[in-house]
Parts: C-alpha cells; sequence; structure tokens
C-alpha cells in the first residue's frame, strides 16, 4: 500500500476544492471497488477526499414528480426505498442482485457509477491492460474472455461493465448531475458513459474534479411494470454474464412503448433502442420479442468463446417481456372484474 493523504470534508464546495488543488486525488465513498483496486497496485492516489458525510444522502422527490437519488445514499437504502419500489421496481431488483447485504451497506450510489471493470487482465497488473496501462495491449482477446463483451468492443477492449444497478438506471432514462468549481452540471446516463474506441481508459465525460451529486429519475417513467433479471455462473453474488432491465407498457395485447437494457455485454449499459423501436405497436406475444431481440444482436460480435451470450440476452428478454406481459392480462382482468361489479 503506498501512502495517502485522507481528508473528509464537510462541504460539497470544500471538496471540489480539495480535489482540483491536488493532483491524484480520488474522492471515496464506500471503498468496496476503489479499495481493494488500491490494494491491488491498479490505482494509486496521492489524496482520498472521503465525501460519505456530505449532505448527498437524500431519496426524494422532486415537485416535477422526478426521484432525485442523492450520490452518497448507500444501495441498501436505495433497494429498501418506498418510491423505488413502488414506483421503479427493475432499479430496487438490480440492486439487490448485484451484492451482498455487507457491501450494499457500504457502496454508494456514485460509487456505483464510477466502479470499474471486473476484468481478470485489469486487475492484475503483470498482464496488459489497455484500460490500466494505455497501449499495452488487451490480453483477454487472445486469452480468457467468455464473460467479456458481444457489443461495442473493439481491438483495444473487450471487457464489460459490472454495475448491475446501472442497468436498471440506463432502462429508466436516468440522468446524472454532478459539480465542479464552475457550478451544477447534469447529462443523461445514456451519454455519461463513453464508448471504447481507442481510449479505454477514458470511461466517462466527467471533467477532472467533478464531483457526481445526484441521480435523478424521471417522473414518466416511474410506474410501469418493469423487473430485472440477472443470469449469472453462481447464485451468489457473482457479476452477470447476461442481465436485462425492461418496462413495458402493454394496452389490449399491444406494446405501446417499452424500456430495454442489457448488462454483462458491453463496456457499459447497453440501451437496447433497436429492440424498443420493434416492438413500438408490435403484438405482445414471445414472437414478436424474439424479433425485437433478433433486431437489437444482430450487431453482435461474439469472441471465440463468449457466443452462447447472443443466445441468453435473446431468450433472457424474451422470458422477461413475457412475465411483464402476463402480469398486465392479469391485472387488466382483475380491472375488468372489479368494473363488472
Amino acid at each position: 500500500m503506498k501512502n495517502f493523504t485522507y481528508q473528509r470534508p464537510a462541504q460539497v464546495r470544500e471538496a471540489l476544492a480539495l480535489a482540483a488543488a491536488h493532483d491524484g486525488t480520488r474522492y471515496l465513498g464506500g471503498g468496496t471497488n476503489l479499495v481493494d483496486l488500491m490494494k491491488d497496485g491498479v490505482e494509486a492516489p496521492t489524496r482520498l477526499v472521503d465525501v460519505r458525510q456530505l449532505p448527498l444522502k437524500g431519496i426524494q422527490l422532486s415537485p416535477g414528480g422526478d426521484l432525485v437519488i442523492g450520490a452518497t445514499a448507500t444501495n441498501s437504502d436505495l433497494a429498501v426505498h418506498p418510491e423505488v419500489r413502488r414506483h421503479y421496481p427493475a432499479l430496487s431488483q438490480a440492486v439487490l442482485a448485484g451484492a451482498s447485504g455487507q457491501l450494499r451497506n457500504m457502496a454508494t450510489v456514485g460509487g456505483n457509477l464510477l466502479q470499474r471493470t471486473r476484468c481478470g487482465y485489469f486487475a492484475d497488473t503483470s498482464q496488459p491492460c489497455n484500460k490500466r496501462t494505455p497501449g499495452s495491449g488487451c490480453a483477454a482477446l487472445a486469452g480468457e474472455h467468455h464473460n467479456h463483451a458481444i457489443l461495442g468492443w473493439t481491438e483495444h477492449c473487450v471487457a464489460t461493465h459490472p454495475s448491475d444497478m446501472c442497468v436498471a438506471l440506463a432502462a429508466f432514462d436516468a440522468r446524472v448531475r454532478y459539480e465542479t468549481l464552475d457550478g451544477v452540471s447534469e447529462i443523461p446516463l445514456a451519454d455519461f458513459y463513453l464508448p471504447v474506441g481507442d481510449s479505454p481508459q477514458r470511461e466517462t465525460v466527467l471533467p477532472r474534479g467533478a464531483l457526481i451529486t445526484a441521480v435523478t429519475l424521471p417522473g414518466s417513467a416511474g410506474g410501469l411494470r418493469s423487473r430485472y433479471r440477472k443470469v449469472r455462473e453462481r447464485a451468489s453474488y457473482a457479476f452477470a454474464n447476461v442481465s436485462v432491465a425492461a418496462a413495458l407498457d402493454v394496452h389490449d395485447g399491444v406494446v405501446r412503448g417499452a424500456r430495454i437494457a442489457f448488462g454483462g455485454v458491453a463496456s457499459r449499459p447497453w440501451r437496447a433502442r433497436e429492440a424498443e423501436a420493434a416492438l413500438r405497436d408490435a403484438a405482445a406475444t414471445p414472437d414478436a420479442f424474439r424479433a425485437a431481440a433478433d433486431a437489437e444482436l444482430a450487431a453482435a460480435r461474439p469472441l471465440a468463446d463468449n457466443a452462447y451470450k447472443v443466445a441468453l440476452a435473446r431468450n433472457l428478454m424474451v422470458a422477461v417481456l413475457t412475465e411483464l406481459t402476463d402480469r398486465a392480462e392479469l391485472t387488466d382482468r382483475a380491472e375488468l372484474a372489479d368494473r363488472a361489479e
């Protein structure tokens, strides 16, 4: 462990000033990812600015009906919050699928957004990795890559984004609010993560020294039937082989709107825009869901050992959408029965 300075500011502006004044500063939330990377020698900050005491823990509805989630709210608080469970159930399910209770009690929402890939070559400083050491190469291309990307990758990096929470946030069109010494800004999550390109070490659009202060979920996404499902190699808190977050609006057997995002298939949460477009005004049937999945996955480029992810993603999406449709039909029948009485 290399020596570093530790500071715990009480206000956001103080934290921003500390980060601006010192190169090598990293913000520390729950530390569930950063501290591990420091132990492995992947990260070596010279200064840690602990943000857990900043007034950013709240989860509340805005006057306009959006749900504003403070960046230092823990994953545990997020998963059990009544507004989240009632209006954005896929988000609660994703957080609960992501880690053990002990980790959820420590991990923060802002930190979850910024967690690094769990690619074994990234964590092993003896191996080449463009994300860790730009220009060194990507060992996973010819190495162990059965759980790596099938969409959006380049020869510079085939790692996947590890977050469950962010997959659900992507489906709900979340926005990320951050602050610098120049003021407050907000950006859609869809634009927050950078494509791999030839610079995989640059993962987000955050300016240097910026601090995430909140995540906002639009009220228009609340209330839809939604579901998060994750396929992993063991039942006990493993990272996703493939996951799906979906919200579906079905009326009289026709899809009026769909929100779908995949996890475990790309360097960022993958919003399935092609599938959503294919489903609009389509019959809510497994055949239509399968065709929509195929439209999205037509761009997949599996590696030698992860082609299984294409079929897995297709089948998982069909299963989740079918489950949501069945729930919608049950609800419609119950409403008709109530009216008849």
